[in-house]
């Protein structure tokens, strides 16, 4: 840890604050996703609220995906239509998961030498294969459509389907939040002298975010940081340098989240609207 935390404070805090930028940035645009996504009309300004009180609660919840359900629950207060709250939370975090899953199998071919005789080699299509059957018993299927709510959300799932426009727009400002995560991890790495080349972060943010998402730890710490480890050590990097990078992307993360704390005081009770 002493090498670690050397590392750390020689980087510079330009770099975190450039990071937590890119971070901040790609909460907005996915607010816009999550506005294309929702049944209704809601401001931007009150649905970016919302998620960003979600990114805040996230540095205290398991995995990556408990503000999910922050930012459902305030949405609920108002919309009082659970099944649908909770499809819409399901589909931005689906499409987002999605385009992450496709840039990653797609940058496969490019990485796979890297990976030499590591059994990582098969983590991203494992991934891909797990997503894909997911997908189809949980869409083609009708998964759990014997319960009430959800139906309400196959119906939104069904409704949604003729929405291609919306779809196809939600999917393409997926792609570029995921690259201002890739931007964001190269950027520390630089700065700590170890730059990452794109093609194998492509592949290996891809797994460690999947990794992550786990609800295993609080915020994924420490899943995180041995993700790292082990697949930036195919490449050569040291454990104490990969641990380093885990770890500022982690606070460039929670010191962007830290707006949601403002806006969870400025919401006070709940009782404030998020229609239009």
């Amino acid at each position: 840890m002493g090498q670690v935390l050397h590392i750390l404070k020689n980087a510079g805090l330009l770099l975190f604050a450039a990071a937590s930028g890119l971070y901040i940035f790609a909460q907005a645009l996915s607010t816009m996703r999550w506005r294309l996504l929702l049944p209704g009309r809601y401001t931007f300004g009150n649905l970016f609220s919302l998620y960003m009180i979600g990114a805040f609660f996230s540095g205290f919840l398991p995995g990556v995906v408990g503000g999910d359900a922050v930012r459902a629950y305030y949405l609920n207060k108002d919309a009082k239509k659970i099944g649908l709250t909770l499809a819409s939370v399901f589909m931005d975090r689906y499409i987002g998961f999605a385009s992450l899953t496709a840039i990653g199998i797609t940058a496969l071919p490019f990485s796979l030498n890297a990976f030499g005789g590591s059994p990582y080699r098969w983590l991203m299509p494992l991934i891909f294969i797990v997503f894909v059957a997911v997908s189809v018993l949980f869409f083609g299927l009708r998964a759990g459509k014997r319960f009430r709510f959800m139906e309400e959300a196959h119906d939104y799932f069904s409704e949604l389907r003729g929405r291609k426009s919306a779809l196809a727009k939600a999917f393409a400002i997926s792609v570029v939040i995921q690259s201002l995560n890739f931007c964001s991890v190269l950027i520390l790495a630089y700065g700590m002298g170890e730059p990452v080349p794109l093609r194998l972060l492509a592949i290996f943010l891809p797994i460690i975010i999947t990794i992550t998402s786990l609800p295993v730890s609080i915020s994924g710490l420490g899943v995180r940081e041995v993700s790292f480890v082990l697949l930036l050590g195919i490449i050569g990097i040291k454990a104490e340098t990969a641990t380093s990078i885990s770890l500022a992307w982690f606070v460039s993360i929670f010191a962007g989240s830290l707006p949601g704390l403002a806006f969870y005081f400025l919401r006070g009770s709940g009782k404030e609207k998020v229609r239009d």
